[in-house]
This record gives C-alpha cells, structure tokens and sequence, in this order.
C-alpha cells in the first residue's frame, strides 16, 4: 500500500443487519467501518477522515438522507469517493446523486455480494490515483512557490542596484544656465567615466533581470500540454552563465570556463540556470578579499558501471569555509556573510533543485585552501560531443 494513501470503507445504514452483512462480507478484503446515520458518519469523517477512502451510503435514513450525507461530504471531504446505496431507483434520485453527490457508482438494495465488491474496488483504485495526483499538484505548487520566492530574491539585488546607479547618475544632474546649450544636460563626475560606469552597470544588472525573467517564461510555455520536452546542454548553460551573469568591474576576468565533455542535463533549464547563478555570486562574493582572485567553472561527464555520470564544478582560491559550517552546509540553512545580507537559503535551494534532478550538491573546502563545489548528475544523462563553453 502506498504510504498516507487511505484504504477505509465508511458504510451507512440505519439497518443494524445491513451493516453487519456488510462488514461480514466485505470486512476480509476492505477496511470497513460501519456508522448508523449520517451524524454519525460524519463524526467518524471529522475525527479520522484520513483514514476513509470512499463512503457508501443508504439512502432512505431518518432525521438525515444519504443525499443530505453525499453533499455534505462532497463538500467538506473532497478526497472520500462516494456511492450510494438505495432500493429506491427514481430517476430524481439518481439524477440528484450524480449531479448534487458527485457519486461514483449507484448500488441497488439489496446489496449482491460481486458487483459491490467491484465498486468498491473501483472507489479505491480512484481515491489512489486521485491522492497521487494531488501529490503531485501539491508537490508542483511547493516547488513553484519556492521558486518564485528565490527568484524574486536573486532579482531584488540586482534591481536595486539598478535603481542606485539611476538615482547616483540623476543626482549629479547639474541644472541648466542661461549659457546651456539647448538639448545638452549637464552632469557632474567626482572622477573621469564615473556616470558612464554606474549606466553600464546599470545595464548588466537589467539584462541579468531579464535573462533571468526571459527563462522562466520560457520553461511557463514549455509546461503546457503538448510542448517539446525541455533539453539542455551543460556547454550551453556555461555559455548562458559567461555570457549573461552581471560581473562586476574586474569580476569577468578571474572567471575561466571549460567543457572537458558536453552532456544533456536532466531537470529544468531554469531552475539549473539560476543554481549555477547562485553559485556563481557566492563564489565571487568569496574572491574579493583574494589576492590574485581565481574562479574555474568546469563541466564533464564520465563512463560509470550504472551509465553515465555528469558533473559541473565550481572551484576557486578564495579563503574556504570553517569545518564546522561545512558540515551542516548542504542541510540547513547557514552562511559565513551574514553580515552583507546572506541568509544561507541559496544552497538549500540548489540542493532542493539537484535532489529533483536526480543528483546532489558537493562542497569541498578547508580554510585558507580555496572551496569547490560540485554538481553531480547521477540518473538520465546523455553524452554529447565536447565543445566548448
């Protein structure tokens, strides 16, 4: 049985014989719990309704119908599967339970012991499929709000310093004289090429924004039915990181990027993106206290007894991290630049986004010796031909 997946049979009968003909028969292969109205049905549902699976009901009860029952549970659990039971078969009653119960099968009194054996096996293959599918759609909703939170994380710093350079070079903005040149603004450096560099800057950090905005609306259109699987290449996500990551000033240059072999990555072009990003900004954040700042990023792939085995890696001579950070690193949320902002999510994320793609997330590191983190990919890796980055 799949685990948190409810196998309970709720049956209803004010007819004490009928609900223990019921449990009788079918008590050897079900879970069956009985109740004798709806009230008390529906306290069983409100105390263990996690159990329940699907509800059978009678549906000719005193004080409260199995109609009046079927709705109410229609309403306020969702996820029970419903039939019901009448020897009453008018079409006003058959149409109400299908249309008002949502039932999924109407079962003629007197009970036969095959065909209710059928519906209910039915009722419980469609609880399972259905609990599975809301697992997955909860799954996909955590996922989606998780990633939209880190999205709009990495997005605020870099818009801020969008907003920053703008408001630097506005600030400098000398007002006209009756001598100004009509057309010509005026503006004030404290050194040579100051404003020209906060607009550049300015402009990195928007087309970093936009780089990232742009991919998520892509992977958007690619979650819809019937568009291509989503393929993405190691070489193009480095390609996409040297090409569209803000550097700062002098930052580009102590960055080298290889492709020892190309390989097909697993998992979504986005969520991979903004990992490597992350990465990225955590290394080069590493490296300014360096002397001689150095980052590699690498990628490969290599032959392995359960198939191939792709890997990107992240390895620079900054001043590593302590032991007893890296020890809890990958597992909760922990950072060494507190005091410039970091809150240690980053690398949980990258984690979380490994683990989906069938790999996981390596960090390396001793103090004084540079840090070097890995991502491998483990499962559904193809090898291409090298090519590089």
């Amino acid at each position: 049985m799949e685990s948190g997946i409810a196998r309970g049979i709720l049956f209803v009968d004010d007819d004490e014989r009928s609900r223990k003909w019921f449990a009788r028969s079918f008590g050897g292969e079900f879970d069956v719990a009985t109740a004798g109205s709806a009230g008390e049905a529906l306290a069983a549902l409100a105390e263990r309704g996690d159990r329940f699976a699907a509800l059978v009901t009678d549906y000719r009860m005193p004080e409260q119908d199995g109609m009046d029952l079927l709705c109410r549970v229609q309403r306020e659990h969702r996820h029970v599967v419903r039939l019901l039971a009448t020897a009453y078969a008018e079409k006003d009653v058959a149409i109400a339970a299908v249309n008002q119960g949502r039932v999924l099968r109407i079962l003629e009194k007197p009970l036969e012991d095959e065909p209710t054996r059928e519906a209910l096996r039915e009722a419980l293959a469609l609880h399972r499929t259905q609990a599975l599918e809301r697992a997955i759609n909860e799954n996909r909703a955590a996922a989606l709000r998780e990633t939209l939170g880190f999205l709009a994380h990495e997005l605020n710093t870099p818009l801020a310093t969008v907003r920053g350079c703008v408001a630097s070079v506005a600030s400098r903005h000398l007002p006209p004289t009756p001598q100004s040149a009509p057309g010509i603004a005026r503006f004030e450096e404290h050194h040579p090429g100051e404003l020209l560099a906060a607009l550049e800057r300015a402009e990195r950090r928007a087309q970093y924004c936009q780089s990232l905005v742009s991919t998520f609306l892509q992977s958007a259109r690619d979650a819809y039915p019937g568009a291509a699987p989503q393929t993405v290449g190691a070489a193009a996500l480095l390609a996409a990181l040297r090409d569209e990551f803000p550097f700062e000033d002098g930052e580009r240059g102590w960055v080298s990027f290889r492709v020892q072999q190309d390989f097909r990555l697993p998992g979504r072009r986005d969520l991979l993106y903004l990992v490597l990003c992350t990465l990225a900004k955590n290394a080069l954040q590493a490296l300014r206290e360096a002397p001689q700042p150095r980052l590699a990023v690498e990628a490969g792939c290599d032959a392995g007894e359960g198939g191939a085995r792709g890997w990107i890696r992240f390895r620079d001579n900054g001043p590593g991290i302590p032991a007893a950070v890296l020890e809890r690193l990958t597992r909760e949320p922990v950072t060494t630049r507190a005091a410039s902002g970091g809150n240690g999510m980053g690398l949980m994320f990258c984690q979380r986004v490994m683990q989906a793609a069938g790999g996981a997330v390596r960090v390396e590191s001793a103090e004084g010796a540079g840090t070097t983190v890995w991502l491998d990919f483990l499962r559904s890796v193809q090898p291409a031909e090298a090519a590089p980055a």
